[in-house]
């Protein structure tokens, strides 16, 4: 492997008493990248996801972190590696403020280990950096407000404000724009770009407009297995593509693109 890839996997592979829904996948995310993984419903997308971070277990093949397996290890144990992931639904909590929800986040890389029960005084030192984290997002106004007061746009944009409190060096974003308005998605789509300088990100979208924006690498799935890998360009022609997943929305996303 070249260490030019910070994560790699060779013939990944997860079934499902007899259901193959990850399927010998060879991908390979190379550092400074934004690395779109997509495909139809079903595809494995999500469950290449869990793998990756173990939220689910392996049943065959690797998992390469900077060129050493990390297949075996627990899940945490990938997270504090800087292999950081968010989810398809907005994962912060709901009756803390926005601030709060940051200051959370930053206790796991100052080894406080989320200690709620900590003294205000002791969390209070972590407001300075939660607030320069709300500002590269454009929620420092919004520190104050309980977060389910929230759209839901600008919850999207505070767990991405908390996964980078936890210092990635690669992030896994997992449908990113979901549920969005135009509006939302051109909003996270920039936060998404600003967060890259310095990181790698691997992110399943289904937004290919997203896509075409943002990413410098895709890998398409299909049936759990790879079927095309380039840029976007280069897999939005495959026939291969668009028989299985893109249709006539690829030819009005190229449009749209072009």
């Amino acid at each position: 492997m070249s260490q030019e890839f910070v994560l790699e996997t060779r013939g990944l592979t997860k079934e499902f008493r007899g259901f193959t829904a990850v399927d010998s996948v060879n991908l390979q995310v190379k550092e400074g990248n934004i690395h779109a993984l997509i495909g139809p419903n079903g595809a494995g997308k999500t469950t290449l996801f869990n793998l990756l971070t173990k939220y689910l277990p392996i049943t065959r093949g690797d998992i390469l972190y900077r060129g050493k397996s990390i297949a075996k290890m627990k899940s945490s144990e990938i997270a504090r590696l800087g292999v950081v992931r968010s989810f398809q639904i907005s994962a912060v909590f709901p009756h803390m403020t926005v601030l709060e929800n940051v200051r959370v986040a930053l206790q796991r890389p100052m080894g406080n280990s989320f200690h709620f029960w900590k003294t205000e005084k002791v969390l209070n030192q972590l407001n300075d950096r939660a607030m320069e984290l709300l500002e590269s997002v454009g929620l420092d106004d919004y520190a104050d407000n309980i977060t389910v007061e929230l759209p839901y746009g600008r919850k999207r944009a505070l767990e991405l404000a908390t996964t980078l409190a936890m210092e990635p060096t690669i992030m896994l974003l997992d449908e990113p724009t979901q549920g969005m308005g135009l509006e939302d998605v051109d909003r996270v789509t920039e936060l998404i770009r600003k967060a890259a300088v310095g990181r790698t990100i691997l992110m399943v979208e289904h937004n290919l407009r997203v896509v075409n924006k943002l990413c410098n690498q895709v890998t398409v799935l299909a049936r759990g297995s790879v079927i095309a890998e380039g840029d976007y360009a280069t897999v939005s022609a495959n026939p291969q593509v668009k028989e299985a997943y893109m249709g006539s929305e690829a030819d009005e996303d190229q449009e749209a693109a072009s």
